[in-house]
């Protein structure tokens, strides 16, 4: 298909209207759009870990230095998103295997070693969101996340670690302490790590993979 630029004015003070517009310049501006959101679409900041995606955003002018792309691409990610080195968002919808997160079809665990906890100096945690609406989940626990603070709390394993049941029924009662409600349907799930240690960047610690219970 060629491109032709198609030049069309609007009125000062007024909301562009695009129903004004020519089918031509229509055509042209949809194609503009899909050509710069397939174009941010591309853009790679970090890498897949575990079936978890770990951008390393670097959201500064020094970084960005008139690359409108990448900007562009972490604006999508995140408005205002911090730099990696503040916080940094692992986010998945798929388990170890790659196949996607459902609470309607299995239940899922993340195990924690005791010598392997998210390399933070400040704080950790896992959000459970829907899959589709992207909104958190009621529960019966009202429960919505699972963090370091939280640890004190939780049933350890052997050694030290902890293991984390996603489900969206209970996983029974010794185990509620940490079990995290998932919907009944496509899961959505974002760790935040706050002041990561370079741990994370060097690839020595990775999100752990999220296993389907008995697989």
């Amino acid at each position: 298909m060629e491109f032709r630029r198609v030049l069309f004015r609007s009125e000062p003070g007024k909301p562009f209207d695009f129903d004004r517009l020519s089918e031509a310049q229509k055509a042209a501006v949809l194609a503009g759009m899909k050509a710069g959101q397939d174009k941010i679409d591309k853009m790679k900041m970090g890498s897949d870990q575990n079936g978890w995606s770990v951008d390393f955003i670097e959201n500064n002018r020094k970084t960005i230095n008139g690359d409108w792309t990448r900007r562009a691409a972490i604006a999508k990610a995140g408005i205002y998103a911090n730099d990696w080195f503040e916080a940094t968002y692992p986010l998945t919808r798929a388990d170890s295997t790659g196949e996607t997160l459902d609470g309607s079809k299995a239940s899922y665990t993340i195990t924690l070693p005791g010598n392997a906890m998210p390399p933070v100096n400040a704080f950790w945690s896992f959000t459970m969101y829907d899959g589709k609406t992207q909104l958190l989940i009621n529960n019966p626990i009202n429960r919505y996340l699972i963090n370091s603070p939280m640890l004190p709390n939780l049933v350890k394993n052997a050694d030290g670690g902890i293991t984390i049941y996603v489900s969206k029924d209970s996983p029974g009662k010794d185990k509620e302490p940490n079990w995290l409600p998932a919907p009944d349907g496509p899961i959505y799930l974002v760790m935040r790590l706050y002041w990561p240690k370079d741990a994370l960047k060097d690839g020595s610690w990775q999100p752990p993979g999220i296993v389907k219970a008995g697989g």
